[in-house]
Parts: structure tokens; C-alpha cells; sequence
């Protein structure tokens, strides 16, 4: 049973676009529940780099969100959202359940991210792991970049007075 007033704010990008800035100035703006599996890792000491482990949080994160939405709440999940699939599954859902869905792209050029990511090195998000060059390049193939077709598909995000 859903009160139709819930919202899911999905963050679309690489590492370094800007994707745990937006959400914590839309976590503050909304109000709204930031759930974010890299610094849940971090602060259970555990291993970034671990697929299954993220995709058990992840999986579990999503539960969560599915219950906070249902109750009426905004929930942002600070995830990057490579893949159309990913996207389509949760707006697919929210479309389903009376649940207003956002989408925010983060398109970042490759030296930006670069820069970003060597600034931030563990200083402003302690949570952070070292990306290289190489690193962020090996994402790219990776990256399903939402066109203005799929962003379409999407609610507006809400007017804040």
C-alpha cells in the first residue's frame, strides 16, 4: 500500500562527478534519507573492491529504500547507475508503486574526474579509494551516459519554495 508521496532520487555518474555532493546537499535541501554503500563499507572496515559484498548492501539498501518510499519519505541513493537496466529497474518499480522518481545525470570529462578524484585522495571524503587514470579510463566503456530520451522518463526534481 503506498501513500504516493515518496520520492527515490537516483544519482547518475562516475567516480569524482560530483554524485556524494549533490546527494548531501539534497539530503539537507528535501529532507531526505542519503543511503551511500561506499561509506557503509568504509565504516565497517570493509573492502571497496568487494562486488559481491557491495551488490549484498546494495540489494539490501534497495529493501530499505522500497519501505522508507512506500511510508512517504525521499530516499537518495548515492550510487553511480551505469547501467540503463539499473535505472529502468527502479523507475520501473517506482511507476508501479506511486513513487515519484528523479534522475540526476553527473557528466564529468575525464580530466575533471581525474582531478577530482587525486584532490579528494582520502582528505575531503575520508572514505575514498585511490583512482587512478587508468582506472577511471576502464570505466568509461562501462558507462550506459543517460540520453535526453531516457532522462525523459524521469519526474522533475520537486520545487523547494
Amino acid at each position: 500500500m503506498s501513500s504516493g508521496t515518496g520520492r527515490l532520487v537516483l544519482l547518475s555518474g562516475l567516480p569524482g562527478s560530483g554524485k556524494s555532493t549533490l546527494s548531501r546537499r539534497l539530503e539537507a535541501d528535501r529532507p531526505a534519507v542519503r543511503l551511500n554503500p561506499d561509506e557503509w563499507m568504509t565504516d565497517l572496515a570493509l573492502d571497496l573492491f568487494d562486488d559481491l559484498l557491495r551488490e549484498r548492501i546494495e540489494a539490501r539498501f534497495w529493501r530499505l529504500t522500497q519501505q522508507l518510499t512506500l511510508a512517504g519519505l525521499t530516499v537518495v541513493l548515492d550510487y553511480g547507475f551505469w547501467l540503463r537496466s539499473e535505472r529502468d529497474a527502479k523507475r520501473e518499480w517506482c511507476r508501479e508503486h506511486g513513487v515519484a522518481v528523479e534522475m540526476h545525470v553527473l557528466d564529468v570529462p575525464l580530466d575533471v574526474l581525474v582531478r577530482r578524484v587525486e584532490a579528494r585522495d582520502g582528505v575531503t571524503e575520508p572514505y575514498a579509494v585511490p583512482l587512478t587514470r587508468a582506472l577511471l579510463e576502464s570505466y568509461l566503456p562501462a558507462f550506459d551516459l543517460p540520453g535526453p530520451e531516457e532522462q525523459a522518463l524521469f519526474d522533475p526534481p520537486p520545487v523547494v519554495a
